[in-house]
């Protein structure tokens, strides 16, 4: 069944028909449908790339803005009268509540990708590490890309002493080793 206007589009379509078939339309070369179908691919792949890398960029200023305000916390706590001359002031440091969980973001920057490397964090009695209850020790093989990598470990506290965690990155015969100092409060 034709409505009125599926008949005034039908007719316009066929004067339209009529007008093209007196333009020449050069045929298409042998490899332009394979160089349309790579353009296009080649266009998905580039806006997903961009869309990563904005991505990435907004990780990396969401874990700078973490570093520069714990950063922050640190430089004016030593300010406040009390504040402990023993204790190095050098290594970051953080606060956490007992029996509480805790997400400390630790970045790891790295000129190149590497591939095993093995991670271990050292914990003081009294802080564990989520998924590993009662273990002062934790180790894993894992890989690195170029840049900034992030590493989020959830601390609880069971007990009100603090301590140091260290978290060491080795890798062939290179390694490296990050210090954080945790305050029970």
């Amino acid at each position: 069944m034709q409505t009125p206007n599926s008949q005034f589009e039908d007719q316009d379509d066929r004067e339209i028909a009529a007008l093209l078939k007196d333009y020449p339309m050069p045929q298409a070369s042998a490899g332009f449908f394979d160089q349309a179908l790579v353009r296009a691919t080649h266009e998905g792949s580039r806006q997903q790339r961009n869309r990563w890398l904005m991505t990435g960029f907004g990780s990396a200023v969401a874990a700078g803005l973490v570093l520069w305000m714990v950063g922050g916390f640190l430089l004016s706590s030593q300010d406040l009268p009390g504040a402990d001359p023993a204790i190095d002031s050098t290594i970051p440091g953080i606060t956490i509540t007992l029996a509480e969980p805790h997400t400390v973001k630790l970045v790891f920057a790295s000129v190149e990708a590497l591939d095993a490397a093995t991670l271990t964090v050292l914990l003081p009695e009294g802080i564990e590490m989520s998924g590993f209850p009662g273990q002062r020790e934790v180790t894993w093989e894992t890989s690195l890309r170029a840049g900034k990598n992030l590493l989020p470990l959830k601390l609880i506290a069971t007990s009100p002493y603090g301590g140091e965690v260290l978290a060491t990155l080795r890798h062939d015969d290179r390694g490296r080793t990050f210090r954080l100092r945790v305050d029970v409060g």
